[in-house]
C-alpha cells in the first residue's frame, strides 16, 4: 500500500470522534504479548461487526487523535524468546492470522499501521486464548458467551456443508452393504438404554421394517428422503464420489518405518461408515507386554486401545473441512499412530475440552455429526476428547498429544499423536494413579514430562499446586512430583544449582590447575548442568558464566577465541 493511500486512511481513522471497535490508538508500547491480543480482539470484532479489516495505529494520541509519531518499529522488534516480532505473533497466533505492518513517514512523526483482516472460519485465539473489543476495551471472549455466539454466526457460512442436498443424486448411489450396515447402527443406537423386552422387540421390528427413505430419515442423513452431502460420505459408492468435488473424500494410511520411510500406504475412499473398519484393520496393534503394579509377571495388552483408535478416527470425518479438498491420513510407526484433518480445531483449546463437561457450541459438520451420533460412530458430541484421554490415563499410557500447527500450504490441520509405548513406566503409571490430579493437571504434566512447551498460565497453574520448578521453556517436575513417581535421582538432576556453585567450580579449578581450556572446562560443567537444559543452551551458560567472571576480574583469556586458554584474573591474584 503506497504512502499516500495510508495518509487517506490514517486521515479517515483520525476524523472519527472516538475509537470504535475495529481501531485503536498507540503511542510507543509494544508489548508483543499485548500487540497478539489485541491482533484477535481487533480481528473478532471486524467479522462481528462485518467490516473488512481492523486497524491498530502507533504514533497516534488517544482520546485527541494527535499525530504524535513514535520509535515503535515492528520489523526490527523482537518477540518473546529473541525471535522476530512478527514470526513470533504468526506462530501465536491461531487460525494462521491475516495482518500487514505499514510504516507511514507523516510529517508530524512516523506512524505505524497494522491493517488487521478479519477471521473467515473459526475465532482468532492468542496462545488458544480469544478476546473480543467491548466497548472499546480488549477482553477474553468467554466472559461474553452471548457475543460469542453471535460472533459464530457471523463465522459460520449460511448453511451447514454437509447437510446440503445434492442434486441429481439417488438413493441408486449408495452402497447397499453401508445402507445394511446403518441399518444395524441405528438399531443399536435406538436400543441403548432400553431394558423393556416388549419395547425392544417394537424397536426392532420397526427399524426391519423402514424403506430406505424413511431409515435414512430417521438417521439423520437425508432431508425429506433427499440426499445430502453427510448421506454420501457416509453410504456412498466410491464411484458416486463426484458429486462431492472438490472434496477428497479418502482416508489414507500410510505405514512408516523408525527413520520416517514409507513401508506400504493404501487410499480408502466411499463408503466412510465401512471404510473405517477396514482403515483399522491395517492398523498393527501389536500386543505389548505390561507389569500391573502388585504383580510379579508381565501380561499382554494391546499397544492402542481399540475404542480410542476408532474415536480418533471418526473425529477426523467429523470434523474435516472437506471444502479445503484434502483427505484424512492416518501414519502409522512403530511407537504411535498420527491422525490429521483439515480444518482448525474449534473449541477453544483441548484443555477446555478436558475441563468443560458441556460441548462447544458451534460444530463445523453438525449435520453429519448428528447422523455419526446416531450411527454410533462417535460419543455424543464433546465427550470424545475427554474420554480418550480418561482411556488413556486408566491405561497408564501417555496421553494424546494435539497439534494445530499449519502446515507448509498453509492450510489449518489438526493433527493428534497417541503414543504406543510408555515412556516411563515409573512416572507414568504412579502419576495416573493418583486420585488428587484432576485430567487437566495430569495433560500438563504429561506434556512436561515428554518436554512438549506449556503455556505461562499453564505452567502458573502447575506451579501454584507445587507440581512444577524451573524456568520457561525448561520446566521440569517438582520435588513432590518426583517422590511420588520414584524419579528422586533424576529430580537432583534436572534441579539447577545456582550459579555461584558452578562459578566456585569454574575458580577452584582454574586456581588449582593454573590454566584451563574451554574444552575442559566443558568436560568439567556440562554433566553437572540440568538435565532440562539441551546440549546448545548447557554450553551458552558455560559461556556466560566464563564471560561474566572475566568481567569481575576473576578470571582472564590468553590467546584467540578459538584456542584461548583461561588463566586466574587480577582479582584472584589479590585473593590469593
Amino acid at each position: 500500500m503506497d504512502q499516500a493511500a495510508l495518509v487517506a486512511i490514517l486521515d479517515r481513522l483520525c476524523s472519527a470522534s472516538e475509537e470504535t471497535g475495529t481501531v485503536e490508538f498507540k503511542s510507543n508500547w509494544d508489548s508483543p504479548r499485548d500487540i497478539g491480543e489485541y491482533i484477535c480482539a481487533l480481528g473478532n470484532t471486524a467479522r462481528l461487526d462485518n467490516k473488512d479489516r481492523a486497524w491498530l495505529l502507533w504514533g497516534v494520541e488517544n482520546g485527541t487523535h494527535r499525530i504524535t509519531g513514535t520509535t515503535f518499529d515492528p520489523f526490527s522488534a523482537k518477540g518473546e524468546g529473541n525471535q522476530s516480532l512478527i514470526m513470533w505473533l504468526m506462530q501465536k497466533i491461531s487460525p494462521k492470522p491475516d495482518f500487514q505492518f505499514h510504516r507511514l513517514e507523516h510529517a508530524d512523526g512516523p506512524v505505524i499501521m497494522l491493517e488487521i483482516h478479519p477471521p473467515r472460519m473459526v475465532p482468532l485465539a492468542f496462545q488458544s486464548e480469544r478476546f473480543i473489543r467491548v466497548d472499546s476495551h480488549k477482553t477474553k471472549l468467554a466472559k461474553y458467551p452471548a457475543i460469542e455466539g453471535r460472533l459464530w454466526a457471523a463465522l459460520q457460512s449460511p448453511e451447514d456443508w454437509s447437510s446440503q442436498i445434492i442434486p441429481g443424486a439417488t438413493f441408486d448411489d449408495l452402497d447397499p452393504d453401508a445402507v445394511s450396515f446403518c441399518r444395524q447402527r441405528l438399531l443399536d443406537h435406538l436400543m441403548k438404554g432400553e431394558s423393556d423386552p416388549e419395547r425392544q422387540e417394537k424397536i426392532r421390528t420397526d427399524v426391519h421394517g423402514w424403506d430406505i427413505a424413511t431409515l435414512l430419515n430417521k438417521c439423520r442423513l437425508t432431508v425429506q428422503g433427499r440426499i445430502t452431502r453427510s448421506t454420501l460420505l457416509l453410504l456412498g459408492r466410491d464411484e458416486s464420489a463426484h458429486f462431492l468435488s472438490p472434496a477428497d473424500v479418502k482416508i489414507t494410511w500410510i505405514l512408516r518405518d523408525d527413520q520416517g520411510r514409507m513401508i506400504s500406504s493404501q487410499h480408502f475412499g466411499m463408503p466412510l461408515l465401512l471404510a473405517t473398519d477396514a482403515v483399522f484393520r491395517r492398523i498393527r496393534n501389536v500386543p505389548i507386554e505390561y507389569m500391573p503394579d502388585g504383580n510379579l509377571f508381565p501380561i499382554p495388552i494391546p499397544q492402542y486401545d481399540t475404542w480410542v483408535i476408532r474415536e480418533a478416527l471418526h473425529n477426523c470425518i467429523a470434523h474435516q473441512d472437506y471444502r479445503l479438498g484434502g483427505k484424512v491420513n492416518v501414519v502409522e510407526y512403530p511407537d504411535k499412530l498420527v491422525f490429521s484433518n483439515l480444518g482448525s480445531f474449534i473449541p477453544q483449546s483441548v484443555e477446555w475440552m478436558l475441563e468443560n463437561q458441556s460441548p462447544p457450541e458451534h460444530y463445523r459438520n453438525q449435520w453429519l455429526i448428528d447422523g455419526m451420533i446416531r450411527l454410533r460412530m462417535i460419543d455424543q458430541a464433546g465427550s470424545g476428547i475427554r474420554r480418550m484421554y480418561e482411556t488413556q490415563r486408566e491405561r497408564y499410557f501417555p496421553l494424546p498429544d494435539y497439534d494445530f500447527k499449519e502446515e507448509i500450504d498453509g492450510l489449518p490441520r489438526v493433527t493428534l499423536s497417541l503414543s504406543g509405548k510408555i515412556l516411563d513406566a515409573n512416572y507414568t503409571q504412579l502419576l495416573m494413579s493418583r486420585a488428587d490430579l484432576k485430567l487437566g493437571q495430569v495433560f500438563l504434566l504429561d506434556k512436561v514430562q515428554k518436554g512438549l512447551p506449556i503455556a505461562s498460565g499453564e505452567a502458573r497453574v502447575l506451579r501454584s499446586a507445587k507440581l512444577i520448578e524451573g524456568r520457561a521453556p525448561n520446566f521440569f517436575i517438582s520435588a513432590k512430583v518426583a517422590e511420588w513417581t520414584g524419579q528422586k535421582a533424576q529430580y537432583i538432576h534436572n534441579r539447577a544449582f545456582d550459579d555461584d556453585h558452578y562459578r566456585k567450580l569454574i575458580t577452584e579449578y582454574i586456581r588449582q590447575y593454573k590454566q584451563a581450556s574451554r574444552q575442559e572446562l566443558d568436560e568439567l560443567l556440562l554433566p553437572k548442568l540440568s538435565d532440562v537444559l539441551t546440549l546448545k543452551q548447557k554450553r551458552d551458560k558455560i559461556r556466560n558464566l566464563l564471560q561474566a567472571l572475566r568481567r569481575e576480574g576473576h578470571i582472564q583469556r590468553q590467546g584467540s577465541r578459538k584456542t584461548a586458554l583461561w588463566t586466574p584474573g587480577s582479582e584472584a591474584e589479590l585473593n590469593g
